[in-house]
């Protein structure tokens, strides 16, 4: 346990921190498996509504830090991938 007064703080912004990043990406998983399962369904106009939300909140939690822009741009980038081929 933390002895020092700024420690304690600390501590206790790192709980919060931590669960509220852990919030961001259940969230980036859930819009992801929403495109998938509607990829799966072969309904391209509501895989395509829900590839905009997700590209959203995948953008959302990279410009806050929670994840790192590069896994975000890879994440998006597999998602369009997905959409496009049951558009073709």
């Amino acid at each position: 346990m933390a002895n020092h007064k700024s420690a304690i703080k600390r501590a206790r912004q790192n709980k919060v921190r931590r669960l509220r990043n852990k919030s961001y990406r259940t969230r980036v998983k859930n819009v992801s498996k929403e495109v998938r399962a509607a990829v799966m369904e072969n309904s391209l106009e509501v895989a395509q509504e829900k590839l905009k939300k997700a590209v959203s909140i995948i953008q959302k939690t990279a410009s806050k830090g929670v994840i790192h822009k590069n896994t975000a741009a890879r994440k998006i980038s597999r998602l369009y991938r997905l959409v496009n081929q049951i558009s073709s």
